[in-house]
């Protein structure tokens, strides 16, 4: 493999993240990602032949890391419930050059598993929810879990010594009233709290734009109340916007994918449950790296394919949204395919 290779796309985005569903399968039935009238009983989720095993996941993790990946996020569906996955982070865990690992959730299990996910090597978790209501969160995930469960998970995921982050989906008419109780909630147990555009993320979430409560409406309804002011990026191409409340050194973000997208720093690739390459969020079509996996191909072989695909990205779907010039795709990736 071409170690030196300066792996960018059209845009020359350099390849930094990879993002890694490890399951198509969720216990919560989010209105914004899967619905229950369409994921309901009769659903058909991807038989165990299809879905990547941690060997695959592995190999291709370090073919990923050879073309410049640093960073490693593991998702779903929901991936504590495939099973084992403390096994898979440690695995991951090893690979040199891999610089984070983390994980994103819904909370449900994450009390069961967190001992174990740190003991791994997992050092941060980011966890989903969108109300601390009881019934507007029990609404929103389908009736599938209680806000309860979720906090019990994140305290247990800080207990055990991993940073949690805190993602809130925001809809208009949903849950915009929680904006101020969950930002005073996350300020007081010192978790990073990030709200999040409702999002035109697959095709099953009847996403409508008036629905969409903007950045700039998340940040004033917060700063009216719990004064903040904006501060630098972690890093280049970090999704967040981020603002540090000004009585102490707490912070919160926003991610703004509809009003203030990012596509210029994008630096991510989705592989999804069944081991498609995805380049974008709202792809339509992804590139099927499972049948080189067990077509025998060497790791080279994999690479280059890789590489092509990559050099050859030329994304930019928020923006094009943005400025009114997208062409409306008439199939998207669903988010419980490549976990957002």
């Amino acid at each position: 493999m071409n170690m030196e290779h300066v792996v960018s796309d059209k845009l020359r985005r350099p390849l930094r993240d990879l993002r890694i569903s490890v399951t198509d399968k969720c216990n919560f039935r989010c209105r914004y990602c899967m619905p229950e009238e369409i994921f309901g009983p009769g659903y058909a989720f991807l038989s165990n032949d299809k879905i990547l095993s941690f060997e695959e996941i592995e190999r291709l993790a370090r073919i990923f890391v050879s073309l410049g990946v640093q960073k490693l996020r593991i998702t779903g569906g929901e991936p504590l419930l495939r099973r084992d996955l403390p096994k898979l982070i440690e695995r991951l865990y090893q690979i040199d050059g891999v610089e984070d690992i983390a994980l994103t959730t819904n909370g449900s299990l994450l009390k069961k598993f967190a001992a174990a996910l740190h003991k791994a090597g997992l050092p941060r978790v980011t966890v989903s929810l969108d109300s601390l209501n009881e019934e507007r969160f029990a609404y929103m995930n389908g009736n599938k879990s209680s806000v309860k469960t979720v906090l019990e998970g994140i305290e247990a995921a800080a207990e055990a010594g991993m940073q949690v982050k805190v993602n809130m989906v925001v809809q208009k008419g949903k849950n915009d009233q929680d904006i101020v109780p969950m930002a005073q909630y996350f300020k007081e147990k010192k978790h990073i709290l990030r709200f999040i555009e409702y999002m035109d993320v697959g095709n099953s979430n009847s996403w409508k734009l008036d629905e969409v409560v903007s950045k700039r409406e998340i940040y004033e309804t917060v700063n009216a109340v719990m004064p903040c002011k904006p501060i630098e990026a972690n890093y280049t191409g970090e999704v967040a916007s981020r603002y540090r409340y000004t009585d102490g050194d707490q912070e919160m973000g926003i991610i703004s994918s509809v009003t203030d997208s990012f596509c210029s720093t994008c630096t991510r690739a989705r592989i999804s449950a069944e081991g498609k390459l995805y380049t974008c969020l709202f792809a339509s079509d992804g590139y099927d790296l499972r049948q080189l996996l067990r077509a025998d191909k060497t790791d080279s072989d994999i690479y280059n394919e890789i590489l092509k695909v990559w050099n050859n990205r030329s994304d930019r779907y928020s923006d094009e949204r943005l400025s009114g010039t997208h062409t409306q795709l008439s199939r998207k990736v669903e988010m419980s395919h490549i976990g957002g």
